[in-house]
């Protein structure tokens, strides 16, 4: 059972927590023994056989509690009753935080930042998060509101690195990013046929890149928010890019050298 005598307050401990669902997820999970576990949650339905019983097998040998529940209460755990299949589990993701810790704590390098305006795709944001995590981004502003859950299928996508993953939560895109505006952010959003290239902008201090829905782009409030709009150069009529690549090039490009 992880310790919580190095977060600040309990508060700050659970807002690391995910509760993931469904039989394999939580069983591949149990299985990776560099990951922290907080609680194994079953429902009383199930019948104590097959890969239910690995899961408890498992999760006894790791010394993780187990807690039973109503399915009802279990479906309330999930978030997913349709699909938990009476499974759940609570996950340490360490570099998880609400996005007002993040900005209270005093930059010591330049910062760069990804924003999510409305990515329901659970594989794109998999992806995005696998590229960003990876590259030259210091965090990734998820609203809990609009955005996919962080579901088995964002986990697969993310190749795993969803748990890892530097994620600052806040409950709407806007205010998010007026709280870091506030902190002297550039909100950069990018927009096809905008004037400055991504690559050959150069960020200050502390920049926030916004990505926005597959279909829709950014959402009008979030575009009154921008101070730049940027573009990537398209040829052979091509219009735009699946958002998970975008992602990927502000990771990478050059015009995050720091």
């Amino acid at each position: 059972m992880p310790d919580q005598s190095h977060y600040a307050d309990k508060k700050s401990f659970f807002d690391r927590m995910l509760t993931i669902y469904g039989r394999k997820p939580v069983l591949e999970t149990l299985q990776d023994t560099s990951l922290e576990c907080h609680a194994l949650h079953l429902a009383e339905s199930n019948r104590e056989a097959g890969i239910v019983a690995d899961i408890r097998q498992c999760a006894q040998k790791r010394g993780i509690p187990i807690k039973i529940h109503s399915r009802e209460a279990l479906a309330r755990l999930s978030k997913n009753g349709k699909q938990d299949q009476g499974v759940a589990l609570d996950v340490l993701c360490p570099s998880f935080q609400q996005l007002t810790h993040y900005l209270s704590e005093p930059a010591e390098k330049p910062r760069r930042l990804l924003a999510l305006d409305g990515i329901n795709n659970p594989q794109n944001l998999g992806m995005i998060i696998r590229s960003a995590a990876a590259g030259e981004i210091d965090g990734i502003i998820v609203a809990q509101k609009g955005t996919a859950a962080l579901g088995p299928l964002v986990i697969k996508a993310s190749a795993g690195t969803l748990y890892r993953a530097p994620l600052l939560l806040h409950p709407a895109l806007p205010e998010a990013l007026k709280l870091c505006q506030d902190k002297g952010s550039q909100v950069c959003m990018l927009e096809a046929g905008a004037p400055i290239s991504l690559f050959n902008h150069r960020a200050g201090a502390f920049c926030v890149y916004v990505l926005g829905n597959e279909t829709d782009g950014v959402s009008a409030q979030v575009k009154a928010l921008a101070d730049t709009q940027l573009s990537i150069p398209m040829r052979n009529g091509v219009e735009s890019l699946n958002v998970a690549v975008t992602a990927s090039l502000i990771a990478y490009g050059p015009h995050l050298e720091r």
